[in-house]
């Protein structure tokens, strides 16, 4: 993982490389082992070419095989660059381990804890500076994301939302409200199992993608 990695920075260009050596992995194996490991529907349309169905963030996606293209399953839109680089890396690594329902925080990621102040900066920093002690908004702009309440023994914070990114793969936004003392403060944190499904260079790129994605929605709501 590189130093100081923010997704939004990444060069596109590297990335696209990347991508590709992630694709001439995945050509190799069965696609029905893939969809069984990845929890997506395949659908072959003879025994060398077919296509995954899946959600994303929520949107109805299809991933052809073996190119592995990802487009809107509805418009026939090609994905974002880090949209396909997110599908390449879940595809890659994903072994079939259900989510917990337990939740970590990005720290707790292999290599996280070196990488974890730069994380917080662009994802609980950004959710902070831009929403601050707006609650409602906070939770209203995650309503608008997909998100929901989890449901929870032990409340987290004083809001908190569930995002599912992928049929594997959940994250949850947390606000916690400040006092004379405190600031308020946001987290993103991820199911206990994603290790087995992203790496953690795309667990930066889930989780920066889901804070532009609060923060756009706040903004919204806050311009009309």
């Amino acid at each position: 993982m590189n130093n100081h990695y923010r997704p939004q920075a990444e060069d596109p260009n590297q990335l696209a490389l990347r991508v590709g050596q992630l694709h001439d992995q995945l050509r190799l194996a069965d696609p029905k082992f893939l969809a069984a490991n990845t929890g997506v529907t395949y659908l072959p349309a003879d025994p060398r070419r077919g296509t995954f169905y899946l959600p994303l963030w929520g949107q109805d996606i299809s991933l052809t095989y073996p190119e592995f293209t990802g487009r809107d399953a509805r418009t026939g839109e090609l994905l974002s660059t880090f949209s396909q680089a997110l599908l390449a890396y879940y595809f890659t690594i994903s072994d079939g381990t259900p989510p917990t329902g337990k939740w970590i925080s990005f720290s707790e990621l292999p290599e996280g804890r070196f990488y974890n102040q730069a994380f917080q900066g662009y994802t609980g920093g950004e959710l902070a500076k831009i929403i601050g002690d707006d609650a409602d908004g906070f939770a209203q702009a995650s309503l608008r994301a997909g998100g929901r309440m989890p449901q929870l023994e032990k409340v987290l914070g004083d809001k908190a939302f569930s995002f599912r990114v992928l049929p594997q793969v959940s994250l949850l936004a947390v606000c916690w409200l400040g006092d004379e003392d405190f600031p308020s403060s946001y987290n993103i944190l991820f199911d206990a199992a994603v290790c087995h499904h992203l790496s953690t260079d795309a667990c930066a790129i889930v989780g920066g993608t889901l804070t532009r994605r609060l923060i756009n929605n706040y903004q919204v709501m806050k311009d009309h």
